[in-house]
C-alpha cells in the first residue's frame, strides 16, 4: 500500500468519525472542515497542485452567495433568491473549504450546468422561473438593494448583478427586469483555465403569472497567459498606484523627518546643558551642588518611574496581547507576501487563526515578564486573563454579530460545529503555549532590572489642569499620526470590504513603522511640556 493510499485511508475514516460526532448539517460542514485542515496543514503542497484539465472533461460551475452590493458582508445563500436550477438543491454538491472560507460566509454549491472542458455551448435553457406574487417581490427587492451575486469556476471569481432598474414612462418607481442569460467566455492555456468572465443580457420584465427561461451559453478562447499570472486581472494597478496613494506615503515620511528633527534639537539641547554643568571646573563645586539639587524635569519623577502600577495584572495582560498581536500582524504580512493569500477563499483569515494560536507563547512571555518584574504575586491569574482577553472579546463580538445573522439567516452565520474547532484550536493550542510563555517569561525575565532605585514614599502628584487630563493629551497627541495615516486607511478599509484586492503589501510593513516612528517622537515632544507643567504645579 503507498503512502497516498494510506493517507486517503486515514482521512475516510477520520470523516467518518467526526461525521458520526456531530449530527446536525452545520455540524457535518465542521467536521469537513477540520478534516481538510488536517490535510492543508499535513499535505500543503499536494492542496495547492494546479487543476489540470482533458479534452471535454467536466468543468464545475460553483454558485456562492448573493447580497447587496454597498454591504458586501451581508451575504446568503445564492437560492434564498427565488432562482431555479436544474435539480434539487439537496442532490447538488456542497464545497466548504477551509475554516477562513466558512467563517467568510462561502458556501459553494453545484450548479449543475453542463460545461465541459473546451467545449462551446450555444445559448441553452437550463431551467424555467414561474413568477409568482412572492417570488416578484423578492426579486424586486433584491433589484431595488442592487443586489451582486458570486460563482467559481476553478476557484476563479465570477460576479454578476440579480437586474436592474429600467426607467418606466407609466410609473415614477421604475421597471424592475431580470437577467435570464448568463454568457461565460472561459480563456484556457493548453490544459488550465486561465480566466473567466461572465456577461449577461437578455432582460425580462418581472411579472405576476410570467415564465422565464434562464438560458447559458459557454465559449472557450485560448490564451497565452501562464498559470501563475492568472490573477493579475482582478489586481486593480491603477487604483492602489493613485498618486494619492503614494503622496500619502510621502507624507508620512516627511512627518517622520519633521518630528525626528524636533526631537534631536531638544536631545541635543538637553544633553548640552547636562554637560555642560557635570564639565565645569573643580572650584565651581558650589555651583554644581546647587545644580544639582535643583533637578528639573523626569529627574524629579525618576524614583516614582519604576512604581509597580495599579491593575498590574489588566495592564500585563494588555501588554503581552499588543506584542502577539504586533508580531501576528508582521509574520501574517510576510506570509501574505512570500504565498499570495489572496488567491485563495479565507486563506488570510485561517492564516490569522493559525499564527495567532503559535504566537500565544509571546503573549505569555511577554505578560509573565513584565508581571513578575513588578512584584506580582498572583501569576495564575494573569496567565488566565492574558490567554483569554483577546479571544473570549473576540468570542464576545462574534456571538452578537452571529446571533444578528442567524436572525436574518445570512451566510455569515458561523455554524456551531465551526466554533467547536474555533475552541478547540485555543483551548489546545494557544492557551497550553501562553502557560508555557508565562512561566518562561517569569523564569527567564522576571528579575527586577530597574535602572534607578524606587523611592519608598511616592512623590505626591499634583492635581492636572484641563488640559493635561489623558483624554485631552490623548486627542491631540493622536492628530499628527492619524493625519499620516488617514489616506492609507481608505486603502485598507476598501480591500478589508472586498471592494479591491490589495497586492502590495510592503507597504503594510512601510506604514505601520511611520506611525510607530511619529508616536514615538510625539511622545518625546510632549515630554518637555508635561515636565514643565508638573514642575510649574509643585513649585
Amino acid at each position: 500500500m503507498s503512502f497516498f493510499q494510506s493517507r486517503s485511508i486515514f482521512f475516510f475514516f477520520l470523516s467518518l468519525f467526526l461525521s458520526s460526532a456531530f449530527a446536525s448539517e452545520s455540524d457535518h460542514k465542521a467536521a469537513n472542515v477540520l478534516v481538510q485542515h488536517v490535510a492543508i496543514v499535513w499535505f500543503p503542497f499536494e492542496n495547492r497542485l494546479k487543476e489540470e484539465y482533458q479534452q471535454d472533461e467536466q468543468v464545475t460551475l460553483w454558485v456562492n452567495k448573493v447580497g447587496p452590493y454597498n454591504n458586501p458582508q451581508e451575504t446568503y445563500n445564492y437560492y434564498s433568491l427565488p432562482f431555479c436550477h436544474p435539480s434539487s438543491t439537496s442532490e447538488a454538491a456542497h464545497k466548504w473549504g477551509g475554516l477562513g472560507e466558512v467563517l467568510g460566509g462561502n458556501e459553494l454549491i453545484d450548479s449543475q450546468l453542463e460545461i465541459k472542458f473546451q467545449k462551446h455551448v450555444e445559448k441553452t435553457v437550463f431551467c424555467q422561473i414561474a413568477l409568482d406574487e412572492a417570488k416578484v417581490k423578492q426579486f424586486k427587492d433584491a433589484i431595488e438593494n442592487n443586489y451582486w451575486f458570486e460563482f467559481f469556476m476553478d476557484d476563479l471569481p465570477l460576479w454578476g448583478y440579480v437586474g436592474e432598474l429600467h426607467p418606466d414612462k407609466n410609473s415614477d418607481n421604475g421597471k424592475h427586469v431580470l437577467y435570464t442569460h448568463k454568457n461565460i467566455i472561459v480563456k484556457y492555456n493548453k490544459d488550465q483555465i486561465i480566466h473567466v468572465n461572465l456577461t449577461q443580457d437578455i432582460p425580462k420584465p418581472l411579472e405576476v403569472g410570467r415564465h422565464l427561461d434562464m438560458t447559458y451559453a459557454v465559449k472557450w478562447i485560448p490564451t497565452n497567459i501562464t498559470f501563475g499570472r492568472r490573477f493579475d486581472v482582478y489586481l486593480d494597478y491603477p487604483f492602489f498606484e493613485h498618486q494619492i496613494h503614494w503622496f500619502s506615503i510621502f507624507n508620512s515620511f516627511m512627518m517622520v523627518i519633521f518630528l525626528t528633527g524636533l526631537v534631536s534639537m531638544i536631545l541635543m539641547r538637553t544633553l548640552r546643558n547636562d554637560y555642560a554643568k557635570y564639565a565645569r571646573e573643580d572650584d565651581d563645586l558650589e555651583t554644581l551642588e546647587r545644580d544639582v539639587s535643583e533637578e528639573s524635569g523626569w529627574k524629579l519623577v525618576h524614583g516614582d518611574v519604576f512604581r509597580p502600577p495599579r491593575g498590574l495584572v489588566i495592564l500585563s495582560a494588555v501588554v503581552g496581547t499588543g506584542a502577539q498581536l504586533a508580531l501576528l500582524v508582521l509574520l501574517v504580512i510576510l506570509l501574505a507576501i512570500v504565498g499570495m493569500l489572496y488567491v485563495g477563499r479565507g486563506a488570510i483569515v485561517t492564516t490569522f487563526i493559525v499564527c495567532y494560536a503559535l504566537t500565544s507563547f509571546i503573549s505569555g512571555y511577554v505578560s509573565g515578564g513584565m508581571y513578575s518584574r513588578n512584584g506580582g504575586k498572583s501569576w495564575i491569574k494573569s496567565m488566565i486573563l492574558t490567554a483569554s482577553l483577546f479571544p473570549f472579546m473576540c468570542f464576545g463580538i462574534g456571538f452578537i454579530l452571529n446571533t444578528i445573522a442567524i436572525f436574518y439567516g445570512s451566510l455569515a452565520a458561523i455554524p456551531f460545529g465551526t466554533m467547536v474547532v474555533v475552541f478547540v484550536i485555543w483551548a489546545f493550542i494557544s492557551f497550553p503555549l501562553a502557560l508555557l510563555g508565562t512561566v518562561v517569561g517569569r523564569n527567564w525575565s522576571g528579575v527586577p532590572n530597574n535602572p534607578c532605585r524606587v523611592k519608598t514614599i511616592p512623590r505626591p502628584i499634583p492635581e492636572k489642569k484641563w488640559y493635561l487630563t489623558p483624554s485631552v493629551v490623548s486627542m491631540m497627541g493622536g492628530l499628527l499620526p492619524f493625519g499620516s495615516i488617514f489616506i492609507e486607511m481608505y486603502f485598507v478599509f476598501t480591500s478589508f470590504w472586498n471592494y479591491k484586492v490589495s497586492y502590495n503589501l510592503m507597504i503594510y510593513l512601510l506604514i505601520p513603522t511611520l506611525m510607530v516612528l511619529n508616536l514615538a517622537s510625539l511622545e518625546r515632544l510632549l515630554s518637555p511640556w508635561r515636565e514643565e507643567q508638573y514642575q510649574e504645579n509643585i513649585s
